[in-house]
């Protein structure tokens, strides 16, 4: 998933940190100094994950734009200026911006929140912000939680201690309650020093970073992969199995199934699988002489060579025409299915300033799909307003409304989902009252015969309510 990180660039981070008796840091240069250490880890572990740098004091400003391109991050940083008093309001305002312009509400995203722990002075500041949460109109709303799914993590260049000393630590408790507590606070151990931040940091990636790597099998035949984005726990039942499930290390394929008896069925999310080169000699090579190891190929030209079963996967699921069923856990399966060449030639798209498939794939909305799936609320509120937009221009589009009709109603009937066939007819015979003395006089019947049709297929009679039946548009005499 994405991330965002937002740097504190206001003038208390300039405050001025003595490190054992030697030259006077700033703690923007220890947040810095952080920061550089997650990018370097991120470009070697976690090379597909798009990254975003904003800074903010009283106002925010988007730095780096999403991207792969971890040197024009860590350039970024270097060149940070520092400005006025910090407005952590107005900050995450700008993130709700950036990611939803980039990545729509339906992307999970992580935001790093990179401070002080100063929560600022005055009207802009985190406490009065928090304070004001139940006096704003609809108009003012405070930007938590978020439109799309957050994890908030909030690094703060100060110990335990510190915070404690004000109210500090408990209103960025309360702004993480508020991101929907799914996220943590972090800070230093002990005196703030360079080791400590690095510490700091160090938990981060640990926690959020870390390459999920496991072994796919298959019979005899196995290779190490690394998984991503790293799967998540996951909830499938509140209250009949409130602990969420965990992909297992060992994923083990099952069967393969053709990929047109597979069709779309719903899924939770989708992720890369990725070989990955494991040097299992390294033990036996030990520590040789300098002039040895610089003519010992590298660790990746020898897993170049050497065969790799998910190549064989790859290759063999594309000519067979089939996927892979994998079993992720007991009673939890995946499916593998293989990459285009385009894609395994240069996994990490042709332009690092786009967002292509595969590491964020594009929502799949229903009507983009052979079968209509409704996984989410967002995919079935999509498909209703399609029918209404092209309701609002009969009877030029006449022929598409009919068509986005007919797919819902067959969808609604597969489900036995009667109830949204008569809200549909509501909303289409509403649609018919609001129509403007302009419309044409067409469109009022086209309307009402559809709600009309929709209404006697939720009555479940076979007359009206068979799956194969469609609904055809009413002839008038009127000229379109």
């Amino acid at each position: 998933m994405p991330t965002v990180v937002l740097m504190d660039v206001s003038l208390s981070m300039t405050r001025p940190v003595s490190l054992d008796g030697s030259e006077e840091f700033q703690r923007k240069n220890l947040a810095v100094h952080g920061l550089n250490m997650l990018f370097e880890h991120m470009a070697s572990n976690y090379r597909l994950e798009f990254t975003s740098l904003m800074a903010f004091s009283s106002l925010w400003e988007l730095l780096v734009p999403f991207t792969r391109d971890y040197n024009a991050l860590q350039e970024a940083l270097s060149n940070l200026e520092d400005y006025d008093k910090t407005c952590i309001e107005s900050a995450l305002h700008g993130v709700s911006n950036v990611v939803q312009q980039e990545w729509g509400s339906a992307c999970p995203c992580q935001v790093v929140l990179v401070t002080d722990g100063s929560l600022g002075i005055g009207k802009g500041s985190l406490r009065h912000s928090l304070q004001t949460l139940k006096q704003r109109g609809d108009d003012k709303k405070f930007p938590l939680p978020f439109p799309f799914p957050t994890k908030l993590f909030i690094m703060c260049v100060a110990n335990a201690e510190e915070l404690q000393m004000t109210d500090a630590m408990d209103n960025l408790e309360e702004l993480l309650r508020l991101s929907g507590g799914d996220g943590q606070i972090f800070t230093t151990e002990g005196p703030l020093c360079m080791k400590s931040v690095q510490a700091m940091f160090g938990r981060l990636i640990d926690y959020a970073y870390s390459p999920f790597h496991a072994v796919l099998h298959c019979g005899n035949l196995s290779s190490d992969v690394q998984v991503f984005p790293r799967p998540e726990p996951v909830v499938v039942d509140e209250e009949v199995e409130p602990m969420p499930r965990t992909v297992s290390t060992d994923l083990e394929i099952v069967g393969f199934i053709e990929i047109a008896d597979i069709s779309s069925p719903p899924v939770i999310s989708r992720h890369l699988v990725l070989p990955i080169a494991v040097n299992k000699e390294v033990d036996d090579v030990g520590t040789g002489a300098t002039d040895e190891l610089e003519e010992e190929p590298s660790a990746s030209q020898m897993a170049g060579k050497s065969p790799n079963f998910c190549v064989l996967l790859h290759g063999s699921l594309k000519v067979e025409g089939m996927v892979a069923l994998v079993q992720l856990g007991p009673e939890w399966y995946g499916m593998l299915y293989s990459q285009a060449d385009k894609a395994a030639e240069n996994p990490y798209g042709e332009d690092d300033s786009k967002s292509p498939f595969p590491v964020q794939p594009p929502v799949k909305r229903s009507y983009a799909q052979n079968v209509t799936v409704w996984i989410k609320a967002s995919g079935l509120q999509t498909d209703v307003q399609k029918i209404l937009r092209n309701a609002r221009k009969l009877p030029d589009k006449t022929q598409t409304f009919y068509k986005e009709l007919n797919r819902l109603r067959k969808a609604a009937l597969a489900f036995g989902f009667w109830e949204l066939l008569k809200g549909v007819a509501d909303l289409l015979e509403r649609e018919c009252t609001l129509l403007p003395d302009s419309a044409h006089p067409d469109a009022a019947f086209q309307l009402s015969h559809a709600a009309q049709q929709l209404r006697l297929a939720s009555t479940g009679d076979s007359q009206y309510a068979a799956f194969d039946h469609n609904i055809v548009p009413m002839h008038t005499d009127f000229s379109s």
